[in-house]
């Protein structure tokens, strides 16, 4: 089972761009990379800081903190499948976009 978070369509982000989203006690950031969306947890799992706001290269971002380069398709650390930090489908049903997340992780 899994919920669907609907995103506001005000906060869907412009191609190249990003946004911070809040619900069920959960801070997302949400990426629009070449019109595809990337949505993973907001905080680094190596020492908690927001990802959000990190360089963005492609798919990669980078932890403003330490620098560590997270690929937002898979959540996996680069060159490594020790450290990841959790990623989230984004489906489009007709005008509005959706994040699922999985029932265990929603708390649901």
């Amino acid at each position: 089972m899994s919920y669907r978070y609907p995103v506001p369509l005000a906060k869907v982000p412009a191609r190249g761009s990003r946004v911070l989203l809040n619900f069920d006690n959960k801070s997302l950031a949400l990426f629009n990379v070449a019109d595809v969306f990337y949505a993973i947890d907001d905080s680094c799992p190596h020492q908690g800081a927001s990802l959000c706001g990190g360089r963005l290269d492609g798919r990669v971002i980078q932890c403003c903190a330490h620098g560590l380069r997270f690929d937002l398709a898979s959540g996996y650390l680069l060159n490594s499948t020790q450290l990841k930090v959790a990623s989230y489908p984004v489906e489009w049903q007709g005008e509005q976009l959706f994040i699922v997340i999985e029932s265990e992780e929603s708390g649901q």
